[in-house]
């Protein structure tokens, strides 16, 4: 039915395209009359028809056509005027004036031209053009478009992983999703003041990417690079293969750096970049990297790195700092209980990472732990096959001495293992740990002959009561250890002396964990309102435990593998607190309650406080927390294992800290003190020491603070370590392990923070007065690009003492060129 018009009249006509001309429209102009109470007013007014639905066979290629002025009719002709509107499949045409053939499909449009859908979410402005809305080909003039875009009703943001944007005197649609744009330019940033383009005479855009020859990139309005081809991803599910943008830097000790990369996009899954650099100063650096990721959580990374170094002469002596360096890890799950993972490196030498990573906690570190393992694990029960390889630097090489590594395998260890499980429906639980190695160890001046076989076995039984907010832990254990090989005695050297004797180690265990209940008090005065805005609970979780092991009287001709070797007698008790201060509003019904619970259903300690006695959520947060615990030795000489004036380990003693203490036979353990703090949303504070009593001082002293405000942020880190130190292979004692160093963090901006950016740190060794590292980066974003600019120093002894600069440019949704990566930033 025609309803009476003001100043527009909408038409709606739906058609196919699948066949001839329908009948029923037939070649008449669009002149029917309606009733006379339903004509427009005025005289000579156009009279319309009813929109009218024509039957379909197939509904995929359904056209609706929406017109707010005069339009006709002429065969298959419409000629259609004022804000027409054209639908067809998931593409939207608006025009001024539109002539659109039912029966081709082509269409010419003018005036506000604009085609927007498609997959990737293509828009086309234009002044006028040609489509074939069958076909989806066309011509269009005086261009400005995008893939990748969408209308988010206020603007236009991004609707892929690699939009972009594009201008043109000419647009030839040669498909569905292809393009051919002539005199144009092609950018990621909004129009129409661009930060940086790309112009060309000519861009072609297919299903997958849109590429150009002899291109000129332009930034802010000036043309600073000539490209001679390029190329960019469209669809954002599709990856391309092609050589990434060149890396450019300079060092002090490298010389000039030039390096380029290939890429290659295996299948959807797989990819690989390999590549290679050139320092002017040392010689060729080649690279490798290949990524996997299947369904769930499989997947394989693997990287090489390696340099054929040319060398140079330090005080009249040849150094070569070349080698390799090779990663693999991978992930494969059969079913949600079987897996089999690896992570495994191949170092050639310790002063090639020292003198070549750019990453200074992977040059100072001086431990590599490859694995593999296979484990199926159901129901609480485990079995795993496993292998594994360590290489340890315990010390660097020099123009006189060579470099000294400790290397140990496991090929293979067979391990059984259960979680705590009931015995019938009694209190009583039972745990298996068991194990079956083959090992071996490799230091300078000594190896294991073969392989030395271990079997490990070590049932328990646990009984956990509760009473009256009391928790009782009562464990009853035997352990039976059996080597193929042992150690002799007495020791007449720090290097060790292999017998060919087999040795049974056995123990018996009693343990008891006693947890107090936890003692609260929630304060409320003026001054903690005004401090804090609210009210502070102090609560307070002390916490006992008895430890007895006997029966290990052969420590000492036990060889050492891992912690399973390091078992000895203990006669002990271990005591400590947990003082914690929570922030929570009065509006709380009750004090706030602990509903975290450990596996034997005790409230724990650790546990977050969270509601109070109705439920409700406390909506509070753990201002400070501090564990304070020691131990208490009754067998001071753990069953005549203490050799005095050497350090010594324990298993108990590795559980208490990782700082070794132990010279001689003594009493009490350092204090072992952990204090965290979060004052506010914008600051952390930790302190961890462990304080030795009995010889008066801090063997291991840690400060870490965090602040944050706004765009800008600090860091500080003082790390201080006293303790005994490890005993070389010729007998030189280093009576400690000593250091004390200082980590400085200040900044301000981020990673996408429009305008400038800067950021410093630096590493000082106080023992040395000397800077270890230090590290300078700015950086300047635009809308959609930004550049960052660092200076960097390593002086890691004779090793290295390196000056080098480094750079990036970042284009959004692009790439980024340059040396300096991502995870070496400072914002």
């Amino acid at each position: 039915m025609l309803q009476r018009a003001r100043k527009t009249v909408y038409l709606l006509i739906t058609i196919t395209l699948l066949g001839a001309s329908h009948p029923q429209l037939g070649a008449q102009e669009v002149t029917n009359e309606a009733p006379p109470a339903s004509l427009p007013d005025g005289p000579g007014a156009v009279k319309y028809p009813e929109a009218k639905v024509i039957p379909q066979e197939d509904n995929t290629d359904l056209v609706e056509i929406t017109t707010a002025g005069p339009q006709t009719k002429t065969g298959d002709l419409y000629v259609l005027n004022d804000d027409v509107v054209i639908h067809y499949r998931d593409w939207v045409v608006h025009a001024d004036h539109i002539e659109y053939d039912m029966g081709t499909g082509d269409m010419t449009a003018t005036g506000h031209l604009k085609v927007t859908g498609g997959a990737n979410n293509e828009v086309i402005s234009a002044s006028h053009g040609e489509m074939n809305l069958r076909k989806q080909t066309g011509r269009f003039y005086d261009v400005v478009g995008s893939v990748g875009l969408k209308n988010s009703g206020k603007r236009m943001v991004y609707a892929s992983g690699n939009p972009f944007l594009f201008t043109g005197h000419m647009v030839v649609k040669t498909g569905p999703r292809s393009y051919e744009v002539y005199d144009g330019t092609v950018t990621s940033c909004q129009l129409p003041d661009p930060d940086w383009i790309l112009s060309a005479a000519k861009f072609t855009v297919d299903n997958d990417k849109a590429s150009a020859k002899n291109s000129v990139f332009h930034l802010v309005n000036v043309p600073l690079l000539y490209l001679p081809y390029v190329t960019h991803a469209v669809d954002s599910e599709s990856r391309q293969s092609g050589f990434l943008i060149p890396v450019v830097g300079q060092s002090s000790t490298k010389g000039f750096i030039l390096g380029e990369q290939f890429y290659w996009a295996i299948n959807r899954s797989a990819d690989m970049t390999v590549g290679a650099q050139y320092f002017s100063r040392r010689g060729w650096e080649q690279s490798a990297t290949f990524r996997y990721r299947g369904l769930e959580n499989n997947f394989v990374r693997a990287h090489y790195n390696g340099l054929l170094d040319r060398g140079y002469y330090s005080n009249g002596t040849y150094v070569n700092q070349g080698g390799e360096d090779v990663t693999a890890s991978a992930r494969y799950d059969f079913s949600r209980y079987t897996r089999v993972v690896g992570d495994a490196e191949y170092l050639s030498s310790f002063a090639y990472r020292q003198a070549f990573t750019e990453n200074f906690n992977q040059a100072v570190s001086s431990d590599i732990l490859s694995y593999a393992y296979g484990v199926h694990q159901e129901n609480g029960y485990s079995g795993m096959v496993r292998i594994d390889r360590y290489q340890g630097l315990k010390q660097t090489a020099t123009t006189t001495m060579p470099e000294e590594q400790i290397r140990i395998f496991h090929v293979p260890s067979l391990e059984v293992a259960t979680t705590e499980h009931r015995i019938g429906g009694g209190p009583v639980l039972w745990n298996l740990e068991s194990s079956f190695a083959g090992l071996k160890r490799v230091q300078p001046n000594f190896a294991t002959t073969g392989l030395t076989q271990r079997f490990d076995l070590h049932p328990e039984l646990v009984l956990p009561l509760s009473v009256d907010g009391w928790h009782f832990r009562t464990s009853v254990g035997a352990r039976e250890t059996i080597y193929s090989r042992s150690r002799k005695t007495p020791y007449t050297s720090p290097i060790p002396e292999e017998s060919g004797s087999a040795v049974n180690r056995a123990d018996f265990e009693l343990e008891a964990n006693v947890r107090a209940p936890v003692v609260e008090r929630t304060f409320h005065s003026k001054l903690l309102d005004k401090l804090f805005g609210s009210e502070v609970k102090h609560t307070v979780a002390p916490e006992f435990t008895y430890r007895y092991v006997t029966g290990v009287d052969n420590f000492l001709n036990v060889l050492r593998f891992d912690d399973v070797d390091v078992v000895s007698d203990t006669n002990e008790i271990e005591y400590g607190a947990t003082q914690r201060l929570f922030i929570h509003p009065k509006k709380s019904t009750g004090p706030c309650v602990a509903t975290a619970v450990d596996t034997n259903g005790a409230v724990d300690p650790d546990g977050v406080q969270d509601s109070d006695q109705e439920g409700n959520k406390c909506g509070g947060r753990e201002w400070m927390s501090w564990r304070l615990t020691q131990k208490y030795f009754f067998n001071q000489t753990f069953g005549g294992a203490v050799i005095p004036g050497r350090r010594n380990i324990f298993e108990t003693t590795l559980n208490l800290s990782g700082v070794a203490f132990l010279t001689e036979p003594r009493e009490i353990s350092p204090l072992i003190s952990r204090l965290r703090m979060h004052p506010s949303q914008k600051v952390d504070f930790e302190w961890d020491f462990d304080l030795d009593t009995g010889a008066k001082k801090f063997t291991s002293n840690n400060v870490l603070v965090d602040v944050r405000e706004g765009n800008y942020f600090s860091g500080l880190s003082y790390a201080r370590l006293n303790a005994p130190g490890r005993f070389y292979t010729e007998g030189i004692s280093s009576s400690v392990s000593n250091f004390s160093q200082l980590r400085f963090l200040i900044g301000y901006g981020g990673p996408a923070k429009k305008g400038l950016g800067v950021a410093a740190n630096v590493g000082l060794d106080l023992n040395m007065t000397s800077v270890q590292y230090a590290t300078l980066q700015t950086s300047y974003n635009w809308d959609c690009c930004g550049f960052s600019v660092e200076y960097r120093k390593y002086e890691l002894g004779s090793v290295r003492n390196e000056n080098a600069y480094r750079f990036n440019f970042t284009l959004a949704n692009i790439g980024t060129a340059g040396n300096l990566k991502r995870a070496e930033r400072l914002f």
